[in-house]
């Protein structure tokens, strides 16, 4: 792990002591930078799940990915730093009412080495989600802006809870804390990769959190969110190109 080259993919300028307020610095800074997209299945290009290969992806080609591949990243950089990392299985909650699959989802367990019994709830690949790590223990509400989360004990599971302001609270996935390896997501990984079933095979995404909102190309539609406010506009092939070059730093080979 070139760590060095990877922070700088990131733009990250912080402390790298492996403390709590570390982590939520590297993983604000990644969800400002580095985006949440799918286009690899949409550009014929194999998604591997080892290290070296989302190095180069991410980080030497300046891309982004979804889950498997920004967690299963992150985790290495993490664990770079000194932290103690855990990938965990999760399945993400449907409309109508019950959850995907294990390993549907990749989100991580953190801890920092200055206090063990601390753990973290970390994912920078879920798209719109929540900003900064969540304490992993705590089952009150963790306010951030204008949203708040809650993790509800669920049998063997904890279920992410979700709210806005003036909202429900609705489920965003199921996870357990057993730790798990790479290839233990192969099977889901290659089902998105190519399933007709599968959403990431239905459209191209590219989001990226901001200081004040969102911003993501859908297909050919550009959504821009400030604060309440949503601006959704469709784009010629050429204004897509540009927007995703300009705006997220992203240039297709193919």
């Amino acid at each position: 792990m070139n760590t060095d080259a990877y922070l700088k993919r990131m733009n990250y300028q912080g402390g790298l002591v492996p403390t709590a307020t570390t982590l939520r610095d590297l993983h604000l800074t990644h969800l400002y930078n580095v985006p949440f997209e799918n286009l690899s299945i949409h550009a014929g290009e194999p998604i591997v799940l080892n290290d070296m290969a989302l190095f180069t992806k991410i980080v030497t080609k300046r891309r982004g990915g979804f889950c498997y591949e920004l967690n299963g990243l992150f985790a290495a950089l993490l664990r770079s730093l000194g932290f103690a990392v855990a990938m965990l299985s999760a399945g993400v909650a449907r409309p109508q009412g019950d959850f995907s699959p294990d390993f549907d989802h990749m989100t991580l367990m953190v801890t920092p080495p200055e206090w063990p019994a601390q753990r973290w709830l970390v994912d920078v690949g879920f798209g719109d989600s929540f900003l900064e790590p969540l304490l992993l223990d705590e089952r009150g509400d963790q306010i951030q802006g204008t949203q708040s989360f809650r993790l509800v004990a669920e049998n063997a599971n904890l279920v992410l809870m979700r709210r806005q302001v003036g909202e429900d609270w609705t489920a965003s996935y199921r996870f357990t804390l057993q730790p798990y390896t790479y290839a233990d997501y192969e099977e889901m990984c290659h089902f998105h990769q190519t399933s007709r079933e599968s959403h990431f095979t239905k459209g191209r995404i590219c989001s990226l959190a901001t200081r004040n909102g969102r911003i993501t190309l859908s297909d050919n539609r550009l959504i821009t969110t400030l604060g309440d406010e949503r601006d959704e506009r469709m784009l010629s092939s050429e204004e897509y190109d540009r927007i995703l070059r300009d705006q997220f730093g992203i240039v297709m080979s193919n």
